[in-house]
């Protein structure tokens, strides 16, 4: 896994056969074998921060609320593709409830509300261009949280598309928090998700940043100015 290459000199590639590749699309990486391989002959680099999540370490985001529970479901989906993968983004959106959150940043609590999603972003998208934090960066040493309330759901096609313009933080629905400092968690919820991938947490949540530790391969498509 590519998280075992964090504090090692090791340079991580992406050939992205998954079905977002959010990473693979901030980076640049292309479904291309020739393409990875000319970047990989070139063996330049930039170095990135991680997320701790307690024991765990995100790459790209992680959260909780609709997306965290679709992930969750869509891990116990018994049919793939493109239909039934719809199908069940409306489903877990049309069933989603509110759920609370306190959230203490250095020692003091910022947040203490119901909301629908939190994010903990060090890139900007989910995967497929969906924008979740337009902001982020991989290497400025900086957590981007991004907290929305509870909406009428009647207003969920606005949602989406603000994701894909990279406008979702301008709805009255949306708070941004950004800071380096540690996030501590509290919720009744246990399903997270760390880089897409259905993860059950309980009790306090940790929330770090880890600056510089990993290396990532550069190539021409990469979205961030590089750094050595």
């Amino acid at each position: 896994m590519a998280t075992e290459l964090v504090g090692t000199e090791k340079i991580l590639g992406v050939l992205p056969l998954g079905s977002g590749n959010g990473f693979a699309k901030e980076f640049g990486f292309k479904m291309n074998v020739r393409s990875l391989l000319s970047e990989i002959k070139k063996a330049e680099s930039m170095k990135i921060d991680v997320i701790e999540i307690n024991d765990k370490l995100c790459l790209n985001v992680a959260g909780i609320g609709l997306d965290s529970f679709f992930a969750h479901s869509f891990n116990n989906l018994k049919l793939r593709g493109f239909l039934p993968y719809v199908a069940l983004t409306f489903k877990t959106f049309l069933q989603l409830v509110p759920f609370h959150v306190t959230l203490t940043i250095g020692g003091e609590v910022v947040v203490s509300e119901e909301l629908f999603v939190l994010t903990i972003a060090n890139t900007r998208q989910f995967g497929n261009n969906a924008y979740i934090a337009p902001a982020a960066r991989p290497d400025d040493g900086v957590i981007d949280l991004i907290l929305i309330k509870p909406f009428p759901k009647i207003l969920g096609s606005l949602f989406i598309m603000r994701l894909f313009t990279k406008r979702i933080t301008k709805s009255k629905y949306v708070t941004h928090i950004r800071t380096d400092k540690e996030i501590l968690i509290q919720t009744d919820e246990t399903r997270f998700h760390i880089d897409g991938e259905p993860v059950n947490i309980s009790g306090k949540v940790s929330v770090k940043i880890k600056r510089d530790a990993l290396k990532v391969l550069k190539t021409a498509g990469n979205k961030f100015i590089t750094k050595s």
